[in-house]
């Protein structure tokens, strides 16, 4: 199961992981409260769970709350790639002054975890590995071992992270590992992972998916499940612990 970005962060948030969890609403006239308890000055992002969101016009800047409500009255309803927007996030617009990209996933193939990272985050990960492969660091995470130190520091140390954000990084590193431990999580992806003009490295937009074969350990997952976007035959059968597949014709 794929999480919408603000269920990403409360995730994070849980496991100490920095983020900017801000406040998700519902309708236009929420905007300028979420806005004014947010410092003013926002992002407002549509919450679906596909990607590609910015480029579909469903991430924009708002200067102030009343502005925050213009932006959301124009993402509120919209279509993204077949997702219809139920809800938005309001958070902070964080300054940056560079972007990271840090994951852990869950390899079948070689039946190992992985971790990636580079120090050229905010575009799409697939692009990075296209358009220059030695800028994505890719190290393999033994599942009884997990992510030490140690490892966190390799895995650092191969992206080449600048020292100013190194130790945050490392640390952040350890946090995501328990995140996708704890939660049962096939994925956790930060991207962009910020380094502020103050230097303090943030979790800024993130991803989990969360492996459905093990919610009977997580009674609370059941909270994460889009309703509004999901068939409401899916849900039905979920209900009666059924397998439900729907098939064209």
């Amino acid at each position: 199961m794929d999480l919408m970005e603000y269920q990403a962060k409360q995730l994070f948030a849980k496991h100490g992981v920095p983020v900017t969890v801000g406040t998700v609403i519902t309708d236009p006239s929420e905007a300028a409260a979420a806005a004014e308890a947010e410092g003013g000055r926002v992002v407002v992002k549509a919450q679906v769970k596909t990607g590609g969101r910015g480029k579909a016009g469903g991430v924009k800047l708002a200067q102030d709350p009343q502005d925050a409500v213009a932006k959301a009255e124009q993402i509120l309803g919209m279509d993204i790639k077949g997702h219809t927007v139920y809800k938005v996030l309001v958070t902070e617009a964080s300054d940056i002054d560079a972007e990271y990209y840090v994951s852990f996933l869950l390899d079948r193939a070689n039946r190992t975890f992985l971790a990636m990272a580079s120090v050229e985050g905010g575009m799409e990960i697939e692009e990075v590995a296209a358009t220059k492969p030695e800028a994505l660091a890719k190290i393999r995470v033994d599942a009884l071992e997990g992510c030490t130190p140690q490892k966190a520091q390799e895995i650092a140390d191969a992206a080449g992270f600048p020292e100013v954000a190194k130790d945050q990084v490392v640390a952040i590193l350890q946090q995501l590992w328990r995140v996708l431990v704890d939660e049962d999580a096939t994925l956790v992806e930060v991207n962009p992972l910020i380094l502020s003009p103050a230097g303090q490295v943030l979790a800024l937009d993130d991803k989990v998916t969360l492996d459905d074969n093990a919610n009977y350990r997580h009674a609370s997952h059941a909270d994460f499940v889009d309703r509004d976007n999901t068939d409401p035959i899916e849900l039905r059968a979920k209900e009666f612990e059924l397998n439900y597949v729907k098939l064209h014709g």
